[in-house]
């Protein structure tokens, strides 16, 4: 998957890294700042029982 990705972008490598860098820090800002929290609701934390 990441090599037909790495395929896929343009330009030359210096080119692909920063693209690469910026699709991460979306990917990452995407899940903080909406699935976690949307996840978090779902789960609820407080019911959690571990029995040793």
């Amino acid at each position: 998957m990441y090599a037909a990705l790495w395929r896929a972008l343009p330009g030359p490598v210096w080119v692909r890294i920063i693209i690469m860098i910026v699709i991460i820090a979306v990917v990452l800002y995407v899940l903080a700042t909406w699935v976690f929290p949307w996840v978090q609701d779902i789960v609820d934390t407080q019911e959690v029982t571990v029995e040793e």
